[in-house]
């Protein structure tokens, strides 16, 4: 179990790079909508290119920022349905959702979107608006997304295993759960 926790701590520890670094993204897609905005109205002038890399940035946010969200068990819970369960059934369900709905669903997503972006890099697949950006770097991220997304369910399932087994800290305890917390010994 030790050799699977420091993967876990890999992973997390990737996806909080990650997820530090893209969630910059917030504030340049406001800056730009806000520029875009102000051209607009003041100069009465658009441009595609700037309409379009604010959704590039806020789909970029979303995207890959998914594993980071899912490490600090901020995604969507069923908590109305649970909090009356025990932390041991609670890490169960997580574990049956993980395998039966997370990872297929993910794992199924990725292997639609990685076509598609291999096609639109190979094509350097532009937009159909004038003006418009290139397409793929919107392309890639979503398989880039849904790959980290998978591998911190993956890190989530270990965590989960480990707390059943004693060998590591509560999944919900999120101080304790997050990278580089050390797990207690039961």
């Amino acid at each position: 179990m030790s050799g699977l926790l420091q993967i876990s701590r890999f992973i997390d520890w990737v996806n909080t790079q990650v997820g530090k670094t893209v969630y910059w993204l917030v504030l340049a897609a406001v800056l730009v909508s806000a520029v875009n905005a102000t051209v607009r109205y003041s100069l009465n002038t658009s441009s595609n290119a700037w309409l379009e890399l604010q959704w590039y940035l806020f789909g970029a946010v979303f995207l890959l920022c998914a594993g980071y969200t899912h490490l600090h068990n901020e995604h969507i819970r069923i908590d109305v349905l649970t909090s009356g369960l025990s932390k041991r059934t609670k890490t169960w369900i997580d574990i049956i959702g993980t395998i039966f709905f997370l990872l297929p669903f993910t794992v199924l997503i990725m292997y639609l979107a990685w076509p598609l972006a291999v096609g639109s890099i190979i094509s350097n697949e532009q937009s159909s608006n004038a003006g418009g950006l290139v397409r793929w770097p919107a392309r890639l991220m979503v398989p880039v997304g849904f790959f980290l997304l998978v591998m911190q369910a993956f890190s989530e399932l270990i965590k989960r295993i480990a707390y059943l087994t004693g060998d590591g800290p509560d999944p919900f305890d999120r101080k304790k759960a997050a990278y580089g917390a050390e797990p207690e010994h039961v």
